[in-house]
């Protein structure tokens, strides 16, 4: 059935979005596909959202109850139920998250999955493990991802759901390939897992092939699967928790940083992903696809002068390489990051904006919306110019 096939390998014109200059002014109302919202007498579809604690699935969960979708999002405890429910307050009406009720779930557990997609139409499954820093043993970050989103997968054929929509990433995509540095990548693209490519890398890569493999097979039945490959998201908080990407800017802000290294990202803004989710796990055209999510390439310095311009205090200067590979040897960290060192993806977002019919937001805008909601909710005391 089309849409259980594997991404088309296929070599499409492409557009690079890492020429984009950064907006002098905060982005404005973007185009998005217009989805019809349900109507408020019709019983409302039910979404389970897994990871609900995380930052995307947070972002994921608002969009969805503004939409008149019922969430049903998943925890590893039921103790940050309260927690997370006064996050999406902030973002949805008390009417909205009326229709928000939580699950106890685990990647590595069989435990209330069936119980957990029982009624559902559709799935996103967001939750992933993302470290700090490599792990001793890569598998400590392949198996809960691999086995998570395979748990997820199994247990929404089983349910008969509609659609998945997995959270997968740009480091599925872009890495461990020695394809020069004109090459821009795009949706027909896979990580070389057998690269020299950190565990977080390979786990994202191993996860995502894991998932299209498994709609190959008779198991999937005629459920469809949607991917949704993001870069470094930034933009707002709605509580105190952030994406790992965001490291970086509270790191930047709170001064610890003397100087950037060469080390850049694909970026795209928090509020671009949950609306990509949206259109994925809605749109025709999205089924067996996959969707890189970046508005534009950013190095670590450029990011830091956006804050600069913005009055707060942060480097404008380079660190040179052999300091980080200094610092390396100390901290696990840089470490995960060495390997990037003076490397540039060139990365295509074609088909976010013309099948989904997304405008991404600026750098800018993310960037600084991220750094004001940390300062907002006591994340980082910034250091002013």
């Amino acid at each position: 059935m089309a849409a259980k096939k594997k991404p088309a390998k296929k070599s499409p014109a492409k557009k690079t979005s890492n020429k984009k200059t950064v907006s002098k002014k905060l982005a404005t109302k973007k185009k998005t596909a217009k989805k019809p919202v349900q109507r408020k007498n019709a019983k409302k579809k039910i979404v389970l959202v897994t990871g609900a604690s995380g930052f995307i699935a947070k972002h994921c969960i608002v969009r969805l109850l503004n939409e008149g979708y019922a969430v049903r999002g998943s925890l590893r405890s039921p103790n940050r139920a309260d927690e997370v429910r006064a996050a999406i307050a902030t973002k949805a009406s008390q009417a909205t998250t009326d229709d928000l009720t939580f699950v106890t779930l685990d990647l590595m557990s069989d435990d209330g999955w069936d119980d957990a997609v029982k009624g559902c139409a559709f799935v996103q499954h967001v939750a992933s493990p993302f470290p700090s820093s490599d792990p001793d043993d890569e598998n400590d970050l392949i198996i809960p991802a691999r086995e998570g989103a395979l748990r997820a997968l199994r247990a929404a054929a089983k349910a008969k759901v509609k659609r998945v929509v997995l959270t997968s990433s740009m480091a599925a995509v872009a890495y461990g390939n020695d394809n020069g540095p004109d090459y821009i990548y795009d949706e027909k693209d896979w990580s070389n897992a057998d690269g020299d490519i950190s565990a977080y890398l390979k786990s994202k890569t191993i996860a995502e092939r894991a998932a299209w493999d498994f709609m190959e097979t008779p198991e999937a039945g005629k459920m469809q699967l949607s991917v949704i490959n993001p870069g470094a998201v930034l933009g707002p908080l709605l509580d105190k928790t952030y994406s790992t990407s965001g490291e970086l800017v509270r790191k930047l802000l709170a001064g610890e940083v003397p100087a950037c290294p060469a080390i850049g990202f694909a970026c795209i803004d928090v509020r671009d992903v949950a609306d990509a989710h949206l259109g994925a796990m809605t749109m025709p055209v999205a089924a067996g696809r996959r969707y890189l999510l970046i508005e534009s390439y950013a190095w670590m310095l450029d990011i830091s002068k956006i804050l600069y311009a913005a009055g707060y205090k942060t480097p404008t200067k380079k660190l040179p390489n052999f300091a980080v590979h200094i610092m390396a040897m100390f901290d696990k960290t840089v470490r995960m990051i060495k390997r990037g060192l003076g490397k540039k993806e060139n990365v295509s977002n074609e088909r976010l904006r013309t099948e989904l019919g997304i405008e991404p937001r600026s750098l800018e805008e993310m960037t600084l919306s991220m750094a004001e909601s940390m300062v907002e909710f006591g994340v980082v005391t910034p250091k002013m110019r």
